[in-house]
């Protein structure tokens, strides 16, 4: 039977194509589907045009720990993928066997090879966070971008920003004075007040400082203010007087309902109009109902009769407005601040050389805008020839403008790939600037390229039908605007397309029988209740229902059944409660804590120093900052966290012996932090107070000592950037004023990794996923009123707009998009349940309103298509009509709340003795190298090239080199010692490196050279010398072992230079190699003996030279030791005495050892005798090609192959003595 190709199969590999991926549909399994495609060139005409490796394309996500799973994830595809295309592995998925089938059986070992070349590469795959990637090509391409080479990531800018904030209130406000100051202070507070008025502003207001300075702008808005107001209230003295007199007579002659109109009522607005008439300066009028009763159509509903006829009742329909209209210098002065501090900002940035993680993007963006630009642009498309791009509706306009500007979407270019993956349904990002109208319009420019995963892998068929049918319930009706509020007309960008399920194996009992895999449970009521109620009353019977749940788990009576009928008792861990925010986690979690139910809390956005320990904490370190202050000790004691008694603080006050305690212990505190720093002295105080034992009894205790020990952790960090206690304790408290801007740092962290109720923010849960989901509030809403400023809002062509003074219909417009995301909040959450989800359902109000608000709710509009409920009677309408439409929903009653608690099993485990570990726990582990093997106090060799050129050369004493002449003389007059010795190894090393043929030939290029190299150390009286030398040296045919065998460093074709080796050592002992090789070279001669020592690890060394000469390979050293005065002092013998004496022959077999190694490995056949040809020693003062300077050796084969058992930690058996100890 054929199976459907899936689509990561038949993918079209080129051009920009869009993929949407639904929830739980296997979007990660078809990213790694693909970058295996990729890597073989699968596809033909589907596929791209080269194969590629893991450094030519480009994966983009948006965290750290998503990057770190894809890489993973990732590498473990390619693996498995190599071992089942090399016979390895019998059992794959699908896509494997239909991915080898698309290769003729002889292909097979190639693609696994192919495959295994990338599993290598894998560590430098460019996967990597929007931000990662853009900070990497701002540096790569430095040249080209316009950026710094070296530039510092800052993740958290706060402090430079408030100094900038400080510096515009110090230059534009300090010297105001009379209506402007007092407008400022009334107004702004202060440059820390101001800042986050001001933050959302930076880059989305229009730019320029050329207008009036804030002092002159606000004197001329508040003139003109108080011109237009004067001529709102100019008559409004005289019409107060005639209207309350109207209203008089009216009431005394009962031409009015009483009922509507009374004295009690209308005397005070009266008063008010007059007061606020007669007052040039008050701008503010409150009437109350007033605005509406005194206006033609109020007092034509109070009058028994024709109603009266005035001016100031006409006038008073728009008087509200018209005051609400008056010119306020507010939205100008914030404006320019937000300029003048953006850009302040980014110029001081650039100054330290500083990035934030917005400015990586921003400065790539421009960098792609410049004139340099398509140069850029090309550079990245021939460094990434594909991209994939993860998570895509999370994207914002200048992350799709980078995209757009490198490969060039709409044309769909055939020699690049980006490949687009994301779900538009689970854009929930806005508040991080994510835009979801960016990702319609890569739809829209993707016509005709978009390609669906369909079938979800996640959740049980009765799970995914159920949220299909709440989504197209919405979708189908002709009412509203779809199931996410983007049709308009005949055009829906973003439609809601139902899913098929794979299924699941097992399925949910409760009380024996199956549940339904959505229940709504509804709080019924006569009238919309309030949002506090709500949420009061479905905490408790959620909290309840998890209860009966877990105790039924224990019963045997609720839990998962698998196929073969065996039943898995329902456990905390498969239940997650997804909540809005930490206020709804905090009131169901003191629902589950009175129950005996423990939970965890996982947020993305709450920071911990907006808990009340951080505040604590900073009560602590004022008092160990200031032990002997009354009222900063008594404030640390008295602290929530510390929870010392009533009684206990009471003694503080009544025994002076405990608080002189006190004092003393709080001075040893403020000694530790100076001695130990801030962490060990808060680790102190944590035990003194026995907080660790106490918090662990409460509820809550596991989260309050976790952020603690994140707090403690914080500022220890802090500490070592700031100077004393008092700057400290300063870092905290502006922390506590800002907590609600929570860097990734600052972010709760999980307080137990116990398998417990989850309780989720909708946020934080999005790629997860969990057996039981509970949603208790997802009815409550935050309709947008226009009060919260900065307004955000999109037109139709969907452009974003900011404003500062929204009108109606732009608020309407906002709150249409608040609502639209709360749609695709409430899709995220439903799609996390595996088998089932339930939903608290209830008509809500809106403060001190009395209509109904839940259709301006997420699961409210999709029930009622945007229509308010006529009474809360019809929202049992709605959801009986939902539950009908699909067998899978119900909606019984609301659980009732109880009392009962959840009963832990306490499972019986016997205590075991402690473990013994079977080694030791530290094993000398180290990278050796030939300055290991020591000889006396003298070390042979250094970890580095040049080290070990120093080492190799002799250590001549100064008065012998004062007798040299440093001016002239041959080579054998040359200075001695490490310095001259290796300003000739690095000659040769250049000349090697520019190539021995090259530089021989060139008798000019090696004059320049030796002419630059001596200048710079003031050695031009011996550049004749080393040039002659030089030149000598390559063209001398050095002698080799055998019948007429020499080479010649000029004539060399095959060679390495500077050759650097590793190799494995495995308990090597120092004395038993230095035995092996006084044994195996230079029999019966005596030289140094080596230390004892141990190499275990690694050994690394580095070859001069090694070369390969007529089939056979060699290891060269450079020695520029001085023997003597004349080439004579350069024999056989002499040579042999300075190898011993400095123990080179130690050095020579070790670099044998390397190449034996080396060669075993390359060459097919190797065999020791016939391929290497041995080690040679040139020492530089006296080789020629009489064979003076020149020494040749090559150990037997047995010493280099007991030496590689030996480094391999394969030790030859001890013969024992077997007449040890007995009597002679």
């Amino acid at each position: 039977m054929t199976q459907d190709r899936p689509l990561a199969l038949s993918f079209p590999l080129h051009g920009s194509q869009l993929i949407e991926a639904s929830a739980g549909t296997g979007k990660t399994f078809t990213i790694s589907a693909l970058y295996l495609r990729l890597i073989l060139g699968h596809g033909g005409e589907q596929g791209f045009e080269r194969e590629l490796l893991p450094p030519q394309i480009l994966v983009v996500t948006f965290t750290d720990a998503a990057t770190k799973e894809l890489r993973e994830r990732i590498r473990a595809r390619l693996a498995e993928a190599a071992r089942f295309f090399r016979g390895e592995l019998e059992i794959a998925d699908p896509l494997l066997h239909q991915l080898r089938d698309d290769y003729p059986h002889e292909s097979w070992p190639r693609c696994a090879g192919r495959l295994e070349v990338a599993v290598q590469w894998m560590d430098e795959a460019a996967v990597s966070t929007i931000h990662g990637w853009c900070q990497r090509m701002l540096r790569e391409h430095a040249f080209d971008s316009g950026s710094l080479f070296t530039q510092t990531l800052e993740t958290d800018h706060s402090e430079l920003l408030g100094q900038v904030m400080r510096d515009y209130w110090r230059r534009f406000c300090y010297g105001m004075q009379g209506d402007a100051l007092a407008w400022v202070r009334g107004h702004w507070g202060s440059p820390d007040a101001l800042l986050p008025r001001i933050r959302p502003l930076f880059g989305r207001v229009r730019s320029g400082q050329d207008g009036p300075e804030p002092a002159a702008l606000i004197q001329a808005s508040l003139q003109q203010r108080g011109e237009q107001l004067a001529r709102l209230k100019a008559p409004w003295a005289l019409w107060a007087e005639e209207l309350r007199q109207i209203c008089r007579d009216a009431l005394a002659a009962k031409q009015v309902d009483g009922r509507k109109m009374q004295a009690r009522y209308f005397e005070p607005w009266f008063d008010k109009l007059c007061a606020w008439a007669g007052d040039e300066q008050v701008a503010e009028l409150d009437l109350g109902t007033g605005f509406t009763r005194l206006t033609p159509a109020g007092m034509a509903e109070a009058w028994k009769g024709t109603p009266p006829e005035h001016p100031a009742l006409d006038a008073m329909q728009t008087l509200q407005q018209q005051l609400q209209a008056l010119d306020s210098p507010d939205a100008p002065l914030l404006e320019h601040a937000a300029n003048w501090v953006s850009a302040r900002f980014e110029v001081e940035k650039r100054r330290r050389a500083e990035m934030g993680f917005d400015d990586m993007l921003v400065r790539l963006q421009h960098a792609l805008a410049s004139d340099a630009g398509e140069r850029l642009a090309s550079l990245i498309r021939e460094q990434f020839p594909v991209a994939l791009i993860d998570e895509f509706q999370d994207t914002d306009p200048v992350q799709y403008g980078i995209f757009e500007r490198i490969y060039q979407i709409s044309e769909n270019r055939a020699q690049t790939g980006l490949f687009m993956i994301g779900d538009p349904k689970q854009a929930i990002y806005a508040f991080r600037g994510a835009d979801i109208y960016t990702y319609l319009a890569a739809r829209r420019a993707t016509s005709g390229r978009l390609h669906s995963l369909g079938t979800n892998y996640r959740s049980s068929k009765a799970m995914v039908a159920a949220v299909n049918q709440v989504f197209l319930q919405a979708e189908a009706r002709e009412a509203g605007r779809g199931a996410f509020l983007f049709r308009e007309t005949d055009d829906n960008p973003l439609p809601f397309i139902e899913v098929r399920a794979k299924g699941r194996g097992e399925h949910l009992l409760i009380d024996g029988v199956a549940s339904a895999a959505l229940q709504c449970w509804q709080l019924e009521s006569e009238e919309p209740v309030s949002s506090t109620v709500y949420r009061q009353k479905l905490a408790a019977s959620c909290a309840s229902h998890i209860v009966a749940l877990l105790n039924g788990g224990q019963q045997g009576t609720a839990g998962f059944q698998n196929g073969e009928g065996e039943l898995r008792p329902c456990l905390p861990s498969d239940i997650a409660i997804l909540v809005r925010d930490g206020h709804e986690a905090q009131m169901v979690r003191a629902e589950l804590a009175a129950r005996d139910v423990r939970s965890v809390y996982l947020s993305d956005k709450d920071s911990v120093f907006a808990a009340q320990e951080a505040h604590d904490l900073l009560a602590w370190l004022k008092a160990c900052a200031e032990p002997d202050s009354e009222r900063l000790l008594k404030a640390a004691l008295a602290s929530l966290t510390l929870g010392l008694s009533l009684a206990a603080l009471d003694r503080l006050n009544q025994d002076e012996r405990v608080w002189e305690g006190w004092v003393m212990r709080f001075r040893h505190y403020r000694d530790t932090w100076q001695r130990q720093g801030v962490l060990p002295m808060l680790r102190h105080l944590l035990h003194d107070f026995e907080l660790p034992r106490t918090l662990i009894r409460r509820s809550d205790g596991e989260r309050v000592l976790t952020n603690l020990l994140h707090l403690a952790e914080l500022l220890q960090q802090a500490a070592g950037e700031l100077d004393g206690e008092q700057a400290l304790i300063r870092h905290l408290a502006e922390h506590l004023a800002s907590s609600g801007q929570a860097g990734e740092e600052q972010i709760l962290r999980l307080e137990s990794d116990e398998q417990l109720v989850k309780v989720v923010t909708i946020h934080k849960s999005k790629g997860l996923e969990y057996p039981l989901v509970y949603l208790p509030f997802i009815c409550t809403s935050k309709p947008v009123d226009g009060s919260r400023l900065p307004l955000a809002w999109h037109d139709s062509e969907g452009n974003a707009h900011l404003t500062l003074t929204p009108n109606q219909q732009q608020i309407e417009r906002a709150d249409d998009e608040r609502l639209a995301e709360d749609l695709r909040l409430l899709y995220v959450a439903l799609t996390r349940a595996q088998h089932a989800c339930w939903l608290g359902v209830a008509d809500l109000k809106r403060g001190n309103q009395k209509s109904s608000q839940l259709h301006r709710s997420a699961f409210g509009y999709l029930l009622g298509g945007g229509l308010a409920l006529t009474g809360s009677q019809q929202l049992k309408e709605w959801l009986q009509a939902l539950a009908a439409s699909c067998p899978y929903i119900t909606c019984p009653g609301l659980p009732q709340a109880d009392e009962q608690l959840y009963r832990m099993p306490h499972a019986e485990r016997e205590l075991l003795p402690a473990r013994k570990p079977r080694r030791a726990a530290a094993e000398h582990w180290w990278i050796a190298s030939y300055s290991a093997l020591r000889v006396g106090d003298q070390a042979l060799g250094a970890d580095s090239s040049q080290a070990q050129q120093l080492l190799d050369d002799e250590v001549v004493d100064a008065q012998v080199l004062r007798e040299v002449p440093a001016d002239s003389g041959d080579i054998h007059r040359f200075p001695r010692g490490p310095n001259p010795g290796t300003f000739l190894h690095g000659l040769l090393e250049w000349a090697g490196r520019e190539g021995f043929s090259e530089v021989s030939g060139n008798a000019q290029l090696i004059e320049r050279t030796v002419g630059q190299r001596c200048n710079r150390r003031d050695w031009a009286g011996w550049i004749p010398t080393l040039t002659e030398w030089m030149q000598r040296l390559l063209g001398e045919a050095l002698p080799l072992p055998g019948d007429n065998a020499c080479v010649t460093l000029g004539q060399l074709r095959h060679y390495q230079i500077e050759m650097e080796f590793w190799f494995a050592s495995h308990q090597v002992d120092a004395e038993q190699l230095d035995r092996l090789v006084a044994r195996h070279t230079h029999p019966g001669l005596a030289r140094p003996a080596a230390l004892p020592t141990v190499l275990n690890g690694m050994f690394k060394g580095f070859i001069d030279l090694a070369f390969e000469l007529n089939g056979r390979y060699y290891v060269t050293d450079y020695k520029s030791n001085w023997l003597g005065p004349d080439i004579q002092a350069y024999d056989a013998m002499a040579m042999e005495k300075a190898i011993l004496e400095h123990r080179y022959d130690l050095q020579y077999v070790l670099y044998l050892l390397a190449l034996h190694r080396q060669l075993r490995a390359r060459l097919p056949d190797y065999d020791y005798d016939r391929d290497v040809g041995g080690a040679l020693f040139i020492f530089l003062r006296g080789a020629s090609s009489s064979g003076h300077g020149v020494y040749h050796a090559k150990p037997p084969r047995e010493l280099i192959e007991t030496l590689d058992a030996l480094f391999r930690g394969e030790h030859p058996p001890t013969q024992q003595d077997l007449f040890a100890g007995v009597a002679p």
